[in-house]
């Protein structure tokens, strides 16, 4: 049998009876028949089974994660398999050198569980040593943070999964040294993203100058043995001894601030989530040091606006969707950090009657330019750092056969994070210290082990108690823009799931500059430009809307609906 297809043998008898989303979307249907029943205009189908899902960034993570529960592993175990595949064939998006965060939804207890993967500022990360820059760089070794991913993956493991963790990993190691297939969107991204690449980094993903093959074979041996090392191991494996020496040499020699005790000194924390009721479900978000709080606040202010009745993506409806992300990223500039080493006033920010009057400042007749925090003074300087629009991070989901759900997202930021490549552990080491900001007493001002704002994070969401769905997305910024407009075309427009994630989308960014995918029609944008928005047409699929995932199981039936983002590579299999 063909290698590449010998770790997932086991998918071969079941792809008859298979609804799997295609990678690319396919052409406009003919004009129906006259009294021919109507379909909705999708890319893809709606993935539907009765016993369980996966979806993920990419196929060869997907099939992965469905063989672990084919082969009786539960969610959490699917998602470690997964989450490994996605470091490796994925690696411009997230790997071992970034951060994770993961709610785990056990059906047995009804508990919801959640975990900050996220690593900290290293030892020697003052102010004092970022004064000279003038700011914490976007790239190179001045950006790195130790990173939190095989932390979680072990936490995790350890707490839930009922596999050994080298079994789970296998599947990532062997695609790590023996190689995967390049695709047309991974060489891409390659050729744009890989700028900043260090010298090892160039020669494994830019060999020449160019981006491999499409069709080729991309190998990293190195990542393959620590992968294979970790699962043997365990964490301990990669935050002590040979593994951490090495990279925090790696990182002091190129002029960064980690040494190997800031990687021995690394744990994960259990948090309580953020939650509200919007639209009959209970929605739950991270808390601090991410975004999640902006996710919140952007749902309780939506509350005060009868957006079903403006219909969908018409120009009232966007306009007080984008009205109401300026009001919320304004405390979220001015608030958002790490608790545990800033005052974070989140009853303040999170009052529901401080936000009905926040979305009170809507001006349903023009587009604000400029938006202060509601809560304390001006932000001055931004504390959410640079953003990429091409969302440099991969979100995946998983429901068994038990109704156990897993939302995990993971990161390394930008495309290729640092831009540093260590040879010898071929881990790439991604740079989440550059949302860090150096105005002094900002409370995401870096500080030695202080974790840095996040734009990561993952939803899940439950209905009279029980799991009603999961949904993330990649994409910086656009993440809660993204999937409030989701949530909305679930519940207020009665969209299938695959629907709701293809329905067009807009993405706020500074000021008044508002993009929308070209499928917004002209008419709409004419009348967004009218109330004062600097439009931006964005044509074809582009992960600068996100590339966001789902899994939604119907309350009565019990159907399991999986949905996957034509903006991306992602895949969805049920059964």
């Amino acid at each position: 049998m063909n290698r590449l297809l010998r770790p997932f043998s086991g998918l071969l008898p079941f792809a008859a009876t298979l609804l799997i989303g295609s990678c690319s979307p396919e052409p406009p249907s003919p004009p129906p028949v006259a009294d021919a029943p109507v379909f909705p205009v999708q890319n893809r189908p709606d993935v539907r089974g009765i016993h369980g899902a996966v979806v993920s960034d990419h196929p060869l993570a997907s099939a992965a994660g469905y063989q672990v529960l084919r082969e009786g592993g539960n969610a959490v175990d699917a998602a470690i398999a997964m989450a490994g595949v996605l470091a490796v064939v994925r690696p411009h998006m997230n790997g071992v050198g970034g951060d994770v965060f993961a709610f785990v939804h056990e059906a047995a207890t009804g508990e919801l569980h959640t975990l900050n993967g996220s690593g900290r500022a290293g030892s020697l990360a003052t102010p004092e040593f970022f004064a000279e820059f003038g700011e914490v760089p976007e790239k190179g070794p001045g950006s790195v943070s130790v990173p939190g991913a095989v932390r979680a993956w072990d936490d995790l493991h350890r707490r839930f999964a009922t596999r050994p963790l080298a079994e789970l990993l296998a599947p990532a190691a062997e695609y790590a040294v023996e190689g995967f297939p390049v695709s047309t969107r991974l060489a891409a991204d390659f050729e744009a993203q890989g700028g900043d690449l260090n010298e090892p980094g160039r020669a494994l993903y830019l060999p020449g100058g160019r981006p491999p093959a499409v069709g080729s074979l991309l190998r990293n041996p190195a990542l393959g043995a620590t992968l294979e090392r970790i699962g043997r191991e365990g964490a301990s494996s990669f935050y002590e001894g040979e593994i951490a020496n090495t990279l925090a040499t790696f990182v002091a020699d190129a002029g960064g601030t980690l040494r190997p005790e800031d990687f021995a000194g690394h744990t994960s924390t259990w948090v309580e989530p953020l939650s509200v009721d919007y639209l009959g479900h209970t929605f739950h978000a991270f808390p601090p040091n991410t975004q999640g709080m902006t996710q919140i606040q952007m749902m309780e202010m939506a509350k005060s606006f009868s957006l079903g009745d403006m219909g969908h993506n018409t120009s009232s409806y966007l306009h007080a969707m984008v009205e109401l992300k300026k009001l919320a990223f304004a405390d979220r500039d001015r608030w958002a950090a790490d608790p545990e080493m800033a005052d974070v006033p989140l009853d303040d920010l999170l009052d529901p009657a401080y936000l009905a009057g926040r979305a009170g400042l809507v001006d349903p007749a023009g587009a604000a330019e400029s938006v202060s925090p509601g809560v304390g003074d001006a932000p001055g300087e931004s504390g959410s750092g640079p953003t990429d629009d091409r969302g440099d991070t991969v979100y995946l989901t998983v429901v068994d056969a038990e109704g156990n759900a897993v939302s995990w997202i993971q990161s390394l930021y930008a495309g290729f994070g640092s831009g540093l490549l260590e040879p010898t552990t071929g881990v790439l080491l991604h740079n989440r210290g550059t949302l860090f900001t150096l105005e002094e007493g900002h409370p995401n001002q870096v500080a030695p082990g202080k974790r840095p704002f996040h734009t990561l994070s993952p939803l899940i969401a439950l209905r009279d108690g029980d799991f009603a769905f999961t949904l993330g997305t990649p994409g910086g910024d656009s993440q809660p823009q993204s999937l409030l407009q989701i949530a909305n075309n679930l519940f207020l427009f009665d969209m299938t799931p695959q629907q709701a994630l293809e329905a067009p989308r807009f993405r706020s960014q500074g000021g008044l500059r508002l993009l929308l995918e070209d499928r917004v029609p002209a008419q709409v944008r004419g009348e967004l430009t009218a109330l004062g928005h600097d439009v931006g047409v964005i044509s074809g699929w582009t992960a600068t809307f996100g590339g966001a995932q789902m899994i939604h199981v119907d309350p009565t039936s019990g159907v399991v609906t999986a949905a996957a983002d034509p903006r991306r590579e992602a895949y969805a299999i049920a059964w």
